[in-house]
């Protein structure tokens, strides 16, 4: 791609971001000429827990997992980012170390703000810059959540909120795609209790599992069953 088109690219997506979007056209384009194209394959590291927080990224193109490593080797799955979200911004403000792994869960490509440039312009834009910190505390809204249900719901209480939510493949009936491990590491839990719950379900007539899918049969049972703790 040459550093006309990235440059193209940029001004479109910053068009589109919701944080980015309420800028004029010459304030787009300054902005995109100062941010920086990366590819990355999937499973690639993007940055990780305790590297120099010197930019923040937008993804283009793919999406990005976020998580944190655990006492026992394995990882906490935070989040997975789809095209048009920021991550790296904490360090990117605060110029102290990623708080998070950050690694390409599918081909991406992203655009790349440097401290240098973000914090001028931020100080420049303050309409971005509130935008921004309504973001971050959004996030940190949703990590407290998080952290509530594991210090105090019990894992198929946690897995049934994370089928809810996340993005399904087909409309009805809905099938996920993730694998045991990783919905045992969003969820806090082991694969092996993971596994056991879901086959509990699957006899009760709740989801159906079949190569490497589950498929949700009756979602109204699992909000009922995260309806009666909340």
């Amino acid at each position: 791609m040459t550093t006309t088109r990235s440059r193209e690219s940029a001004v479109k997506f910053l068009e589109r971001s919701p944080l980015f979007a309420q800028l004029g056209d010459s304030a787009r384009h300054a902005l995109a000429a100062q941010a920086l194209p990366r590819s990355f394959s999937p499973g690639e590291p993007i940055c990780r827990l305790g590297d120099p927080g010197l930019s923040m990224m937008a993804v283009v193109v793919g999406v990005v997992r976020i998580s944190l490593p655990t006492v026992r080797g394995k990882e906490l799955i935070l989040a997975d980012l789809p095209a048009g979200e920021l991550f790296g911004e904490i360090a990117m403000l605060d110029g102290k170390p990623r708080s998070a792994n950050a690694t390409a869960l599918t081909a991406c490509d992203l655009l790349v703000l440097e401290r240098r440039n973000a914090i001028p312009f931020l100080e420049a834009n303050p309409a971005v810059c509130l935008r921004l910190m309504e973001i971050l505390c959004a996030r940190i809204r949703r990590s407290d959540e998080r952290m509530a249900d594991i210090a105090f719901f019990d894992l198929p209480t946690r897995l049934a909120k994370i089928l809810l939510i996340q993005p399904a493949k087909a409309r009805s009936p809905a099938r996920l795609s993730l694998s045991q491990t990783e919905l045992a590491e969003m969820a806090g839990g082991t694969r092996e209790n993971v596994n056991r719950c879901l086959r509990n379900w699957e006899r009760q007539g709740i989801v159906k599992l079949k190569g490497g899918w589950t498929t949700i049969l009756k979602p109204e049972i699992l909000r009922r069953l995260v309806a009666s703790l909340e």
